[in-house]
């Protein structure tokens, strides 16, 4: 396994709470939020990116100052996320390489796409502890990965030369008329495989998907070995998601980095609102992910 420089491993420390553990506030997406701020098409269309920065401010705010470190876009976050001193000194802060979407490719696999301008360099100008990219795998289809390991693998020596931290995200997906029975039994062998694609390329640390049992957490916590491991919550539901921690911790995960089971009710076009919310429902969920936490990993932890 490729190991933490001494620079990446500050990063890595920096995203981490006092116990050790990943506890990161998710909050990168533009297109996903704009479904959850309105319904209606156009009315999604007319939100702006000045509103998407708003609404991150607050999750900023409210969230992950209990929480340690947020990741945001470069598009709607940053820099006013830093130069208007809305993120606390403490807090750290990771930028997404990634775009809303993907691309299709003529057999209908989903091409990952970046946000432009956006390398490195440019996140540690930006103030960035480190970046995140995400790409979609299809671990048991090879053919379905050649451009988006391509991106993975530029982006990793780019911040390898940089000498910045990079968490490594991969989500999956169902290809074109697969039978969703049959996708959903794959889903364990997908992340594991995709794991397993992410580590060859030199990922140092990792952000996935639910692995979808005891059994595989445990299995991608073996094929990681020291490289660090953090759950996403894909947006399920806070409690299902609290299931799927406990059952991530309790095989090997390294902690959390979650978004939406979060916060995806409380956010609203009205900023009284989504601050309210917030601090009633928002941070109380936080609060038992760390209890989660807190019961699989001792106070004097050691960071990977």
């Amino acid at each position: 396994m490729t190991q933490m420089t001494t620079a990446e491993r500050r990063g890595y420390h920096q995203i981490c709470s006092r116990d050790g553990a990943m506890m990161v506030i998710a909050c990168d997406q533009r297109g996903g939020m704009r479904t959850l701020l309105a319904s209606d098409p156009a009315e999604q269309a007319a939100i702006g990116n000045d509103v998407l920065g708003d609404t991150k401010a607050d999750i900023t705010r409210y969230l992950a100052s209990e929480a340690g470190c947020v990741l945001v876009d470069p598009i709607c976050a940053v820099p006013h996320l830093v130069d208007e001193g809305v993120l606390a000194r403490d807090t750290a802060l990771l930028i997404g390489l990634d775009a809303s979407g993907w691309d299709t490719s003529p057999e209908g696999y989903r091409l990952s796409k970046m946000v432009e301008g956006i390398d490195a360099r440019r996140v540690r100008e930006l103030g960035g502890t480190g970046g995140k990219i995400m790409v979609y795998l299809r671990s048991d289809t090879p053919e379905a990965n050649t451009h988006n390991l391509a991106i993975l693998r530029d982006v990793i020596a780019d911040f390898a030369r940089e000498d910045l931290l990079l968490v490594v995200e991969f989500l999956t997906y169902a290809l074109e008329g697969e039978d969703p029975d049959t996708y959903k039994a794959k889903i364990p062998d997908l992340i594991q495989g995709g794991s397993r694609l992410c580590l060859e390329l030199g990922s140092k640390v990792l952000k996935i998907p639910y692995p979808g049992s005891d059994a595989s957490c445990a299995e991608v916590t073996r094929l990681s070995g020291d490289v660090p491991w953090a759950v996403l919550s894909a947006g399920v539901d806070h409690a299902t998601f609290l299931g799927q921690v406990e059952s991530a911790m309790r095989n090997g995960a390294s902690g959390v980095i979650a978004g939406r089971s979060l916060w995806k009710d409380c956010i609203s076009l009205d900023r009284e609102t989504t601050r309210s919310r917030l601090e009633s429902v928002a941070v109380p969920r936080l609060r038992e992910i760390q209890a989660v936490i807190a019961r699989y990993r001792a106070p004097a932890a050691k960071i990977a």
